[in-house]
């Protein structure tokens, strides 16, 4: 039994955040021995864990050695404290209910939850960006972001404070900005409806393929392609890719799936013609990374000649030159923002994903979806400071997108009464 134990544990390595397992495993015993009060417990294990950060963020900087990174050595860096008593407390109140059950324990969810509540909290009265991840964060996979998204108004609401926006995705277009125009029309329409001023747009951007093509919103509400240096040669670019597609090609061979390869100019990717498991999606995402980073001498994909980033994206597989943790920095350059000051919000947080290099760069958030985004933007908005009259233009945003689906609706009344 310890074996097998310990061959599933190794093979779902790259499926766990140690962090949090960590937590959720001291969390675990006050649970079963049903410690009384467990309000207490709980909050005195969270109290203790935050002067565990707070060491660590401490003494990273000069040693390679803390009582967190013994416990958990995969741990990077902390940018902010991270206040998880109040921020369990909060979250048990308004979400979970953690101290409410009797027979389900505090979950990696739960945890996750914790966390992502504690950052906001911290970082709000410094914040100057937010990037964030495109699809299954913003809006569903594939889809576009629309008008009547309720992220819209928040978003709108974060320019307003002078907060810069920036979308970070995998989404690869080249220099077409008429492409990523398209996959966020309704963002771009609803800051022509607030009437954002040219410095509030001027403060949103977008880099697609990781890191690799920048646009900036200009007064028109349009993206402008904004020329960039190229980090690497045409020559290493073709070289990792060939190894990428090579080995996405044994993938396809070995796993005997039916996809086809896509080979882009910063990307190769695997797009399946029927759907693939998550393991097998995973299994190409994994074998990819080690081939690459076998073939330029690296173990960490960041440090790598060419820095790559082979992830999982749901429905397929893809390989990008660069990754967001560049990307990211790109835009933090731009609007001088600190890492203590920038906050990253995405879904792909596991080995196998292309938010986790982000965490290298600045505070990150971990949702699941884009009802959480606008769970934790609602959260974060109750934290910032509250001297900017945005709450007006978040309702003019929210009015407007109600009277253009009224005229919409009305307009395909009048169309149906017609033909009729």
């Amino acid at each position: 039994m310890t074996s097998q134990y310990r061959v599933n544990y190794h093979l779902r390595a790259h499926k766990r955040d140690h962090l949090i397992e960590f937590i959720k495993g001291m969390l675990l015993t006050p649970f079963v021995l049903q410690t009384e009060p467990l309000s207490t417990a709980y909050t005195d294990i969270f109290t203790n864990i935050e002067e565990l950060i707070n060491e660590h963020r401490l003494l990273h900087a000069t040693s390679n050695t803390t009582r967190l990174s013994k416990i958990v050595p995969t741990i990077g860096s902390f940018f902010t404290p991270l206040p998880l008593a109040r921020a369990f407390l909060h979250t048990d109140r308004k979400v979970n209910h953690i101290l409410g059950r009797k027979h389900v324990p505090p979950s990696f969810n739960d945890v996750r939850r914790i966390l992502n509540t504690a950052q906001v909290m911290a970082i709000a009265p410094q914040l100057k960006l937010v990037t964030f991840d495109g699809d299954m964060t913003l809006y569903a996979d594939g889809a576009n972001f629309e008008q009547d998204s309720l992220l819209t108004a928040q978003l709108v609401g974060l320019l307003k404070r002078g907060v810069a926006v920036a979308i970070v995705t995998a989404a690869g277009y080249g220099h077409n900005a008429a492409k990523y125009e398209t996959r966020l029309s309704g963002l771009l329409k609803s800051f022509e409806l607030a009437r954002l001023s040219h410095k509030e747009v001027a403060q949103f951007f977008v880099l697609g393929g990781e890191c690799n093509f920048l646009f900036k919103c200009n007064k028109q509400y349009r993206l402008e392609y904004v020329e960039t240096p190229q980090l690497w040669t045409a020559d290493q670019i073709a070289r990792t890719l060939d190894v990428a597609e090579g080995e996405l090609a044994d993938c396809v061979r070995r796993m005997g799936i039916d996809a086809q390869i896509v080979r882009k100019p910063r990307a190769v990717g695997l797009v399946p013609r029927e759907s693939l498991t998550r393991e097998q999606l995973d299994e190409c995402a994994l074998s990819t990374q080690v081939a690459l980073l076998s073939l330029q001498g690296s173990s960490d994909p960041g440090a790598a000649p060419v820095p790559f980033c082979a992830f999982n994206g749901g429905n397929d597989c893809w390989v990008d030159i660069g990754n967001k943790l560049i990307g990211v920095r790109i835009v933090q350059r731009l609007v001088c923002s600190p890492a203590h000051a920038t906050l990253h919000i995405g879904d792909q947080f596991l080995s196998t994903g292309n938010d986790i290099s982000t965490r290298t760069a600045c505070c990150t958030c971990w949702i699941i979806n884009p009802e959480e985004t606008l769970a934790i933007l609602t959260e974060l908005d109750s934290f910032l400071p509250s001297d900017t009259p945005v709450v007006a233009a978040i309702d003019a945003v929210v009015a407007a997108n109600a009277n253009a689906n009224a005229s919409a609706d009305a307009d395909a009344g009048a169309g149906a009464d017609t033909s009729s």
